[in-house]
This record gives C-alpha cells, structure tokens and sequence, in this order.
C-alpha cells in the first residue's frame, strides 16, 4: 500500500499529513484556512486518495507554505520510486462558469506553467497569491511537472474549485499502477 506519514516542525509552524494514495477519498482536513480546507477536501476526494492534514502556524502564507511542502514530501513518499505507473495524467474540468485544464508528469523534473486568470486578490479567506504559491510550492516538493489553463470563467471560487478538481484527476490517472507496463515509464530507465 502506498502510504506515508510527514510532519514539518519549523518556528513558524506545524503541519501533520497522512495519506493513502489507493485509498477511497476519505479525508479530514484542518489548517485553520477554510478555503485551503475546502481545496484539499477536492484535491483528496477526486484523486481517491485518503488524506489527514493538520496544521498550526503564525501566518496565512507561512501555514499554506508549509501544508504544500509537507504534502508533496507525504506524495513523495508514497510513490517511492516511481516505478509501475503511468507517470501522465490530464484533465478537463467544468464548474458552471469555469473550464479547468491539466496535465501533468510525474517524472522527477519540478516546473509549473500557471494561467488562472483572477480577477480579484482574495478568494474566501485566502489570498489568491497564496493559491499560486501553493501549487507552485506542491510541484517543487512532490518534483513534477505540472500545466494548468484556466480556459474561461467569471467566479475565481469556480475557477479554482475546477482546477484543484483537475489536478486531482489528472493525479489518480498518473499514479495508477500500470503493471503491464515497463517497471520505470521512461525510455531512459529512470526517472
């Protein structure tokens, strides 16, 4: 079973992460952050992955920070090697107003390509700067690549809500076992 368990203490905060990547989507999420909260509820039910995340902190950014890193050490972690999978995922999200569109690599090679288009600075309680910073933060910790268009759309809530959506989905696709496939997908024979 792919599983992992990560904690990250710093000055700043602390940030408790369990996950289970074959799991069902079950998942409990609190970092004081409700649309963060609300974001990861996404991110865990649509991939399926079981995931716990429990963080504390000084500030917003320093908690939304953190709760990436932390995250995609926990993925990390729980991919091991990376053998044994489809490594690509994609998807085309739809939330009313919002098309969200995804791909990414799971090959060790961290880089984010980012277009969301908000129209305002604050999304619930959470800065739309930290949502950039969040996703970024995730690709480099998790080292993948990640490609993300928001198509249209007028409510950033939608827009945001389809692309964590679609991030969710084009992971479960990535990371599924592909056992009839070669044991590292990579012509190289390494990620």
């Amino acid at each position: 079973m792919r599983t992992a368990s990560v904690e990250r203490v710093t000055s700043e905060t602390k940030v408790e992460v369990n996950l289970n990547l074959d799991g069902e989507g079950n998942c409990s999420i609190d970092t004081g952050v409700h649309f963060l909260d609300h974001m990861l509820t996404q991110l865990a039910v649509h991939s399926r992955m079981d995931l716990i995340v429990k963080a504390r902190g000084d500030l917003q950014h320093h908690i939304v920070e953190d709760v990436a890193i932390t995250l995609g050490d926990a993925m990390k972690k729980a991919l091991g090697e990376r053998r044994q999978i489809r490594r690509f995922g994609d998807a085309i999200v739809p939330m009313d107003d919002a098309l969200a569109i995804v791909g990414l690599d799971l090959v060790q090679r961290p880089y984010s390509d980012v277009e969301l288009y908000l129209w305002s600075g604050k999304l619930e309680d959470m800065a739309s700067e930290d949502i950039l910073h969040f996703i970024d933060t995730l690709v480099h910790s998790l080292q993948f690549t990640l490609h993300i268009s928001v198509m249209r759309g007028t409510n950033d809530h939608h827009k945001i809500e389809a692309v964590f959506k679609a991030i969710a989905l084009s992971l479960r696709k990535a990371w599924a076992s592909d056992l009839g496939g070669r044991s590292v997908p990579s012509s190289k024979g390494m990620m």
